[in-house]
């Protein structure tokens, strides 16, 4: 397999810095991008092709190509983990980039397709799920896991043993406590602090961490004005 050979699944500026992180700090040259079709309104995009994704198998087989899925947390990272899934589907191993600039040790654990920037601390046995999304500059504590499609902004400190679940956000500069444990789909807005464990579906706010479960009215209308759910 010709694993250097990159097709990146985006059209906007987390694939454009993709492509670069990708072929600044990696052995992959990206060739070309991808979109569901009804997405593709131009023939390139940053200098390469824009191929409609029901091509893509045939201009760059999986057999001699690898993928990444670069997109944002819409809908609270659903849109993310729709498309990990499509790709992996018709056969593509979804690549991921751990940046080099970042501070790792040689048991870190991690899935396909994560994408973790520059000036991380990530200590020892730590556990990265599928389609993790790490921004620059955060703290993951030793013993921690974080599960499949969860994104973190940036400047986040994680706790040592903490385990969070699939498809939260974190927003700039939360700070979790150790031995926490997060649910799915919670989102932590930026500032929080977090002293105690979250059920599904939470979303915690403030310096204060207050907490509004998932049946709260008021944390359903932020994360469907946040999110576009």
């Amino acid at each position: 397999m010709a694993a250097s050979s990159l097709v990146i699944f985006g059209t906007a500026e987390i694939a454009s810095l993709a492509k670069f992180y990708f072929e600044q700090d990696t052995d992959y040259k990206v060739k070309a991008f991808t979109v569901d079709d009804e997405f593709v309104k131009e023939s390139t995009f940053d200098g390469l092709p824009v191929i409609p994704f029901s091509e893509i198998t045939k201009k760059f087989p999986a057999t001699d190509n690898h993928m990444h899925v670069a997109l944002s947390y819409n809908k609270l990272n659903k849109l993310r983990e729709a498309k990990f899934k499509q790709c992996k589907n018709v056969g593509y191993k979804l690549a991921s980039y751990i940046c080099t600039k970042s501070v790792t040790w040689p048991d870190l654990k991690h899935g396909e397709n994560c994408f973790v920037l520059e000036n991380q601390t990530i200590q020892p046995n730590v556990t990265l799920g599928d389609n993790v999304m790490l921004w620059s500059g955060n703290h993951i504590g030793h013993g921690s896991t974080i599960g499949d499609h969860t994104y973190f902004a940036s400047h986040i400190v994680l706790s040592g043993h903490c385990k969070i679940g699939k498809r939260c956000f974190f927003g700039v500069n939360a700070t979790i406590k150790d031995f926490t444990e997060i649910g799915d789909d919670c989102f932590i807005t930026m500032d929080a602090s977090i002293t105690k464990n979250l059920p599904d579906g939470s979303v915690a706010m403030g310096a204060e961490g207050t907490i509004l479960l998932a049946d709260d009215r008021r944390a359903q209308a932020i994360k469907k004005s946040y999110f576009k759910m």
